[in-house]
């Protein structure tokens, strides 16, 4: 079953089309929020989608930026009755930090999602055996384990789950496959639901060999997130975690050669599940 809207997309789809519709009128946002007497930062916590938008300063702003089309106004409306209340999230508020709140919202409105980990299976396709393994150096308390793990469930069931969600390709480095976290067993069971996620249809999985050698990115992971309606974002996994999108567009456009030649240097998708498959095999002959 297709998970409800989450309130961090209405807050998105209200973003864009009151930025867009205060552009056409070719209004500033000091001069737009002085014509409405608000203050320039509440109108721009609006465009960020940072703030829920009531349904009476939404009529405000359609009203300045001459939005009359009733079935448009009616949209907007729903979204901003929608826009109000907690975001998935929000209850694991204390392992999830303000960066990564904010990455969760875009990439919860992605349509396509293209990332590559050089080290470990990224937490979008991790088994809880697997993330718990992973986990288990850091010293964390049992609860705190526990919920981090959970949060990476949730998130993996609302991308992958249900008829809709976002165009998924990941490739893997050799090393992200062989390396056995938790164990052979772990790792095989960790082996195993890549294959499964694989064999669905908005999902594909590469590998690039050892025999690849160096490229843009051999250090470290990134995500990239696609949109129909707004720039393309990037967002770089490190201990605090940083997106960039329109306001960096040589580090955006940096990441988007690499990840094209990541693709042309990975393995074949067939090529790349059958190295899954022979290691998994491998592992459960010893």
């Amino acid at each position: 079953m297709t998970p409800p809207v989450d309130p961090s997309l209405n807050r998105r789809k209200l973003r864009l089309a009151l930025r867009h519709a205060r552009e056409r009128a070719g209004l500033s946002q000091r001069e737009a929020a002085e014509q409405v007497e608000w203050s320039q930062s509440k109108l721009i916590r609006v465009e960020t989608g940072t703030v829920s938008v009531s349904v009476s300063d939404l009529r405000a702003l359609l009203g300045l930026y001459e939005v009359t089309d009733p079935d448009r106004v009616h949209e907007l409306e729903e979204a901003a009755r929608g826009s109000k209340g907690p975001s998935w999230w929000s209850k694991h508020h204390e392992i999830v930090t303000p960066q990564f709140a904010q990455y969760l919202g875009y990439e919860s409105a992605a349509t396509s999602v293209h990332t590559y980990h050089p080290i470990v299976v990224p937490g979008h396709l991790q088994t809880r055996g697997y993330a718990e393994a992973l986990l288990a150096p850091r010293d964390l308390s049992e609860e705190r384990t526990r919920r981090v793990v959970d949060l990476r469930l949730e998130r993996q069931q609302r991308m992958f789950d249900g008829d809709e969600g976002p165009v998924t390709t990941f490739v893997l480095d050799e090393a992200a496959v062989r390396r056995e976290i938790g164990g052979s067993a772990v790792l095989a069971e960790q082996l195993q639901l890549l294959l499964d996620f694989a064999a669905r249809p908005r999902v594909t999985i590469r590998v690039l060999p050892f025999a690849a050698g160096a490229h843009y990115s051999t250090l470290g992971s990134f995500v990239l997130l696609g949109f129909p309606d707004d720039d393309d974002l990037l967002y770089l996994e490190h201990a605090a975690g940083s997106m960039t999108g329109g306001e960096n567009l040589e580090l955006l456009a940096h990441y988007q050669e690499c990840f094209h030649t990541i693709m042309d240097l990975a393995l074949g998708e067939t090529e790349s599940l059958d190295l899954i498959g022979r290691i998994r095999q491998d592992l459960g002959a010893r």
